[in-house]
C-alpha cells in the first residue's frame, strides 16, 4: 500500500477522555481569576494556537489521503518510509479509468539473419556478465571482474525489455526472478536521481508494460515511494543526489548546482507511474519541474547546463547538446507526445512543443555550422557566448529527436511547410555527419568527441584530441539511425548501421566473453580495451541495432504507440 493510504494511524486524536468537571470546576476557576490579564492573554494565544496546529495536520493528512496536492508551499512529499506492496486496485490491467491497459506483448524474435547476429551479441555478453558478475552493476570484460555503481544489479534492470524485446525468454525469466528475490533497495549509499530513473525505474516500468508481470511494478512503485524526497526542494528542482535507503536526498558535495539534463529528464517515467498506479504525487513534481524550466528566461530557446537546487535559477552560461544538457531537448518533444501531442494553444501542455520548437530555431541560428571541405553540418557549444567547434557523441540523438518531431508536426494541416523541410534536412544532414564520425575512422567507430573545422584553408572536416579517442560502445547514433529509417523509410540508414555493428564486432568484442569500451579508435592495432560494458550497450546499442534491422513487415514496435526513454526502455503512449 502507498504511504498515500498508510496515514490513518497519523491522525491526531481530539478525544480528551472524561473530565470530572464539577470536582474541579471550582480549583480551576479560583487559579484562572489569579492570572493578571497579560498572563490571560498568553494563555488564550497558546491555546489558539495549539488547535490551529492540529487542526491543520488534520487537513494536511487528509489532502494526503485523497491524493489532493497541499497547499503548504513546502511541505515534504514522502512522510512514511514504511513502504508496502502496491494495492491490487493499481494492478487491475481492465481498469479503464486508466489512460491505457496492460496487457502482455507478443514478440517474434529475430526474422533475418541481421538481427539474429545482434541477439548472439546480446547473448554473448550476456554469457559473460552471468558468469562474472551476476547481480553486479556492470561486467569488466578483461578482468572478469564487475563495477559496483548503485549496487542494484544495474546490467540486469537495464537489460529487461532488450531480452523481452529479443524473444529470450529463458533469460528474461531468470531476470524476472533475481528481481523479485533480490533486487532491494536499501542501498546506503548516495547515488545520481537521474541515472536512477532512466535506467533502474524505466526499466522496471517497460519491462512491466511488455510482459504485464505486476513484480515490475510493484518494484517501480516502490522505487517512486522511496525517491519522493529528492523533489521536496523550495524551487521545485530536485536533487541530484539521493539515498533509497535512508530517502534522503541533497546535492553534490562540490556545489549546490544540478545539470540541466538531469533535472529535466524524469518526466516520462514518473508520469508514466502516476497513470499506471493513480498515485498523483509522481505527475504532480513533474509538472513542478517542468513549469519552472518553462518560465526561466532561455534566449533562443537554448538552456545553459547548470541550475541551482536551491534559487531555481540558471548558472552560468554554457549552451550545448552534449553532456549535461542533451536530452533536456528530447524530453520536451517526447513529454509533449505523452501529453497528448495537441497542437492547441489552450491546450495545458502547449508550452512543451513551443519551448522544443524555439530551440531547434536556436539551434540552427547559434549552433549549427558547416564544415569545410565536405559541408557537414554539425552542431558546436557556446561557450560564454563564444562559438566552440566541438560535438560530443551524445549530440547524435538530435537528428532523431528532429525526425520524431517531423514526424508528428506533418499530421497538423496548419503547420508551415518549410518548417517542416527544414526539420528534415537537419535530420538528414545530421544523421549523415553522426555516420561519417565513424566512417572516417580507422576502426570504423567514432571517438567520444570530435572537433570540425570551418577554415576555408581546412583538407580534414573533423580531428580528434588524444584524450577524446575513446569510444564507449555509446548508442547515440545507431539510435538515430533508427528513427530515420523508420520514418523516412530509407534502407541506407540500415546499411550505415551494419557497417557500424560489424566494426563493434570486430574491434571491441572480447572473444572468450562480452564487449569492451576501447581506448583509441585512431590506431586498428592497438585499440587497447578498457575493461567495462557499459549497461547501456545492452540496453540501448544493441536494442537500437536489433529494430532497425526489422523487416517492415514484421516490425513489433509502433512510434504511433511507443515512447522511447533515453535509456531506450519502452513506455506507451496514453490513448493510443
Amino acid at each position: 500500500m502507498s504511504s498515500v493510504n498508510t496515514i490513518s494511524s497519523q491522525y491526531y486524536s481530539l478525544n480528551l477522555g472524561t473530565i470530572e468537571i464539577k470536582q474541579s470546576r471550582q480549583s480551576f476557576y479560583r487559579y484562572w481569576n489569579r492570572l493578571h490579564r497579560f498572563q490571560k492573554t498568553l494563555v488564550l494565544i497558546a491555546l489558539f494556537l495549539s488547535v490551529l496546529y492540529v487542526l491543520s495536520h488534520i487537513e494536511f493528512h487528509h489532502k494526503q489521503l485523497k491524493n489532493i496536492p497541499s497547499n503548504h508551499e513546502h511541505q515534504p512529499l514522502a512522510k512514511d518510509k514504511n513502504w508496502q506492496p502496491i494495492p491490487d486496485r493499481f494492478l487491475d490491467v481492465k481498469d479503464n479509468r486508466r489512460p491505457y491497459s496492460v496487457f502482455k506483448v507478443s514478440m517474434n524474435g529475430p526474422t533475418n539473419e541481421r538481427q539474429q547476429k545482434v541477439v548472439e551479441a546480446f547473448l554473448h555478453a550476456w554469457k559473460s556478465y552471468k558468469e562474472h558478475a551476476w547481480g553486479e552493476d556492470e561486467l569488466k570484460p578483461i578482468s572478469k571482474k564487475f563495477s559496483s555503481w548503485f549496487n542494484l544489479g544495474l546490467t540486469i534492470v537495464d537489460s529487461l525489455d532488450t531480452m523481452y524485446i529479443m524473444n529470450l525468454q529463458d533469460q528474461f525469466t531468470e531476470a524476472r526472478d533475481w528481481i523479485e528475490k533480490k533486487l532491494n533497495f536499501d542501498v546506503d549509499r548516495y547515488n545520481n536521481l537521474f541515472e536512477l530513473t532512466i535506467r533502474i525505474l524505466g526499466g522496471l516500468l517497460s519491462a512491466y508494460h511488455l510482459s504485464a508481470e505486476t513484480v515490475f511494478l510493484e518494484k517501480a512503485y516502490e522505487f517512486g515511494n522511496r525517491s519522493l524526497p529528492a523533489f521536496d526542494t523550495k524551487s521545485s528542482i530536485p536533487y541530484s543526489d539521493l539515498n533509497l535507503m535512508r530517502q534522503k536526498a541533497k546535492s553534490p558535495s562540490w556545489t549546490s548546482d544540478s545539470s540541466l539534463s538531469e533535472v529535466s529528464t524524469l518526466s516520462i517515467e514518473y508520469n508514466d507511474l502516476t497513470y499506471l498506479t493513480g498515485d498523483k504525487r509522481f505527475e504532480a513534481v513533474i509538472n513542478r519541474i517542468s513549469q519552472t524550466l518553462h518560465r526561466l528566461n532561455k534566449p533562443d530557446g537554448l538552456a545553459p547546463i547548470f541550475i541551482d537546487t536551491n534559487q531555481g535559477q540558471f548558472r552560468g552560461r554554457t549552451i550545448t547538446l552534449g553532456a549535461r544538457g542533451d536530452s533536456y531537448y528530447e524530453y520536451l518533444l517526447k513529454q509533449w507526445i505523452q501529453k497528448g501531442a495537441k497542437y492547441d494553444k489552450s491546450d495545458e501542455h502547449f508550452y512543451l512543443i513551443q519551448d522544443w520548437l524555439e530551440s531547434v530555431r536556436g539551434i540552427r541560428q547559434k549552433l549549427v555550422k558547416k564544415t569545410k571541405p565536405s559541408g557537414y553540418m554539425f552542431v558546436g557549444e557556446l561557450l560564454s557566448e563564444t562559438f566552440s567547434p566541438k560535438m560530443d557523441h551524445l549530440v547524435c540523438f538530435l537528428p532523431g529527436n528532429l525526425a520524431l518531431g517531423y514526424s508528428y508536426l506533418r499530421k497538423i494541416p496548419d503547420f508551415p511547410k518549410d518548417d517542416l523541410k527544414d526539420l528534415m534536412n537537419m535530420a538528414q544532414e545530421l544523421t549523415e555527419t553522426c555516420y561519417q564520425m565513424y566512417a572516417q575512422f580507422p576502426t570504423g567507430l567514432s571517438p567520444e568527441i570530435v572537433y570540425f573545422n570551418t577554415h576555408e584553408d581546412s583538407t580534414k572536416d573533423f580531428f580528434v584530441k588524444d584524450n577524446d579517442r575513446h569510444n564507449l560502445l555509446r548508442p547515440e547514433t545507431v539510435e538515430s539511425l533508427y528513427y530515420m529509417k523508420k520514418i523516412t523509410k530509407d534502407k541506407k540508414y540500415e546499411e550505415y548501421g551494419w557497417k557500424i555493428f560489424e566494426a563493434f564486432e570486430k574491434y571491441t568484442k572480447v572473444e572468450n566473453g562480452g564487449y569492451s569500451s576501447i581506448n583509441d579508435v585512431t590506431s586498428p592495432e592497438r585499440v587497447n580495451f578498457r575493461d567495462k560494458m557499459e549497461s547501456f550497450f545492452l540496453a540501448e546499442t544493441l536494442k537500437y541495432l536489433y529494430l532497425l534491422f526489422e523487416d517492415e513487415k514484421s516490425e513489433n514496435l509502433d512510434l504511433k504507440h511507443w515512447l522511447i526513454n533515453t535509456e531506450a526502455h519502452l513506455i506507451p503512449i496514453p490513448n493510443t
